[in-house]
């Protein structure tokens, strides 16, 4: 190759690189990882799908492994944060506590249960995706652990309302549960009730389905 196509390729590539961000790559990714596994997760096979050069892959990270950090690293602070977060708002009942949590469940700007199944998927087969599941489960359960605490309730009484709360909710993904956001709210008086052993109060439950449907509402506006 002469340095006169030397230099071409170069330039290319690096027009290539500027039609496509870093984000462009890792959102690409992880719908790859979610509807079809992190195994089909391959270089080429991205470039080809944005439409550039494999090349310039490489502007935005060191090698297809930096690129799968980065998504584990993506996961762990969109869904672990936000259950976290959500699990240590301050709030004034156990029950508007449960209500700030369930945030989570139903707004995948939170938390995003396709790819929390995908990461579950790909630890059966890596022991250090294994070992960052089970790290995001402690941390997801002492948080809400925490939660129950700080409303009075003593261990282990605490522990066990987190897990009940937590191992429910990610069973009810890993089961692919498919019901109308109108019957899961017709549920969740029920499922407050048996969580903290307390009665919601009309304004709680109210704010709570509001807020749900608004959100529904928002997502199935941009899918039109």
């Amino acid at each position: 190759m002469t340095t006169s196509n030397v230099a071409e390729t170069a330039e290319a590539d690096a027009e290539a690189g500027r039609r496509t961000t870093r984000e462009d790559w890792l959102d690409l990714a992880k719908d790859i990882l979610v509807s079809e596994g992190v195994g089909s997760i391959k270089v080429l096979a991205l470039a080809q799908r944005l439409g550039v050069s494999r090349s310039s892959f490489y502007w935005f990270f060191k090698s297809r492994r930096d690129l799968l950090d980065q998504l584990l690293h993506y996961w762990e602070h969109k869904n672990t944060a936000s259950i976290v977060e959500r699990a240590k708002r301050p709030s004034h009942s156990i029950v508007e506590a449960v209500f700030n949590l369930f945030e989570c469940w139903v707004d995948e700007a939170l938390f995003d249960p396709g790819l929390d199944f995908a990461v579950r998927e790909w630890a059966r087969r890596s022991p250090t995706v294994r070992e960052l599941v089970d790290r995001a489960d402690n941390e997801r359960v002492a948080a809400i652990t925490g939660m129950f605490a700080n409303h009075g309730y003593e261990e282990p009484e605490a522990f066990v309302r987190a897990r009940v709360i937590y191992f429910m909710q990610i069973g009810y993904y890993a089961l692919g549960v498919r019901e109308p956001l109108d019957v899961r709210l017709s549920y969740s008086e029920a499922y407050v009730r048996s969580f903290t052993g307390k009665d919601p109060t009309t304004t709680e439950m109210n704010r709570f389905r509001n807020l749900a449907k608004k959100l529904a509402a928002s997502a199935n506006g941009k899918k039109t």
